[in-house]
């Protein structure tokens, strides 16, 4: 078979080592630049590749050709290949055409997928199974099926992986929430983007088991039209604040856990409720709720200083997740957000940032949007055009009690690579901060004696 792959990638590579290890004749195009390391590999396995193009002529001599999600199916190069009645499909569908007798636990939502679903393997673990945690977050689905055997595969999946499915079949699927983000990718139609993520369950069967949120009214709207033929399972949001989270007739302490906010405590009761499903044992649920330890960029504790806490949370790249963020701040908020505006409604943020925020710190090459969503609502506004000159500032405004929030609310490409570029700048730059701040304390002590 004659399988090519469009963008290089994680998601891509993996596709195409997944392929030339099933015995496929495989080749490679990636418009942009291919990174070196997948470059590399793509070198070390013998897989033919091009970068800054895509030769129709290799594309169109495909059986089937597997693509990025970062690629709509919309432009040109698609369209011109499924004219040709080529079929065009995503790894993840690809992925699961190859994983035979695999387990498939599939996490998606606006907000909270990369929590629940590396929460979730970790439960699993915590029982003894082989469990691969992959998709949207850390290595692809298809490069898990190579390199890490197991007989479970939880995975984070995102609503532009999802556009690309057509017969992937979760054995368990979850939809945390569907609050508006990637708008401009479905014409601004809300209920486009609402469709996309209800595919995690278009193929389920009446022994899968489908969680959705109980209180989300975008997914309840859905369910009231469009009936689905697996098993129906509603998660309310938990109590909070509490220090006991219950979940099918079980309470768990969550006073030691690192999960802070109501956002957190739902995630939390989502990951439980799969374990349970799973027939992890309560005790063992408990355990792993106390062990586990969240990804970084997400309300990443950075520092506490001089009674000032910084906190990264540059995951938060819509206006829902910055609610969530701020709900779950305890003192007076600094908030350094901005970036590149995805059509962002700033309105059910504003009586929230009038409580809570004391200053807010604008990190973008266009932060139009932000002034004019928060003047009058939060006392004083910066703009800034570096993590530096934002830390910075942010400095200047804290004082003991205060919190220096991060959560931007916008992607990160106007200034950063990526989102985790941005946090891992802001942790840099924080400590760069404190380290000078330590330095010259001694100084001033020195000139007042």
């Amino acid at each position: 078979m004659k399988t090519v792959i469009l963008g290089g990638g994680e998601s891509g590579t993996g596709a195409a080592l997944l392929a030339k290890a099933r015995g496929h004749e495989v080749f490679l195009s990636e418009k942009g630049t291919l990174a070196p390391r997948f470059r590399d590999e793509l070198e070390a396995h013998g897989i033919p590749y091009e970068e800054g193009r895509h030769t129709m002529a290799r594309l169109l001599a495909a059986d089937v050709v597997v693509k990025s999600p970062g690629i709509p199916r919309g432009v040109p190069v698609i369209r011109e290949l499924l004219a040709a009645g080529i079929e065009v499909i995503g790894e993840i569908e690809w992925a699961w055409r190859q994983a035979a007798d695999c387990r498939i636990i599939g996490i998606t939502g606006s907000n909270g997928k990369t929590t629940t679903t590396l929460l979730t393997g970790h439960l699993l673990r915590e029982a003894g199974r082989e469990v691969a945690v992959g998709g949207n977050v850390g290595q692809s689905f298809a490069r898990n099926l190579l390199t890490t055997p197991a007989s479970c595969h939880v995975l984070e999946l995102s609503s532009f992986q999802l556009d690309d499915i057509s017969t992937f079949r979760p054995d368990v699927a979850a939809i945390l929430n569907i609050t508006p983000d990637h708008l401009d990718r479905y014409d601004y139609q809300m209920s486009r983007y609402v469709e996309s993520k209800f595919r995690i369950a278009m193929n389920q069967q009446e022994e899968d088991l489908l969680i959705v949120n109980a209180d989300d009214p975008n997914s309840q709207e859905w369910l009231s039209h469009h009936p689905v033929q697996s098993r129906l399972k509603k998660v309310p949001m938990p109590r909070f604040p509490a220090e006991v989270l219950e979940v099918e007739g079980h309470q768990f302490d969550m006073s030691r856990t690192a999960l802070k906010g109501p956002h957190n405590f739902f995630n939390a009761a989502v990951a439980v409720t799969i374990a349970l499903n799973e027939g992890v044992a309560p005790q063992v649920v408990q355990r792993g709720l106390a062990t586990f330890r969240n990804a970084p960029h997400r309300l990443e504790v950075v520092a506490h200083n001089d009674g000032i806490a910084w906190i990264n949370d540059s995951k938060a790249t819509n206006v829902d997740a910055v609610r969530h963020a701020l709900e779950a701040m305890d003192g007076p908020v600094i908030w350094i957000a901005g970036g590149t505006d995805k059509g962002n409604d700033y309105g059910p943020l504003r009586a929230l940032v009038r409580q809570k925020v004391k200053a807010l710190i604008c990190l973008g090459l266009d932060n139009r949007p932000l002034r004019e969503a928060f003047e009058g609502v939060v006392p004083r506004i910066v703009d800034t055009r570096s993590m530096q000159a934002a830390v910075a500032e942010a400095a200047r405004w804290a004082r003991p009690g205060d919190v220096v929030l991060l959560s931007p609310a916008c992607a990160s490409f106007d200034l950063f690579k990526n989102y985790t570029d941005r946090g891992d700048q802001f942790r840099e730059a924080v400590r760069q901060l404190l380290t000078e701040h330590k330095e010259e304390q001694p100084k001033e002590r020195n000139k007042r004696e």
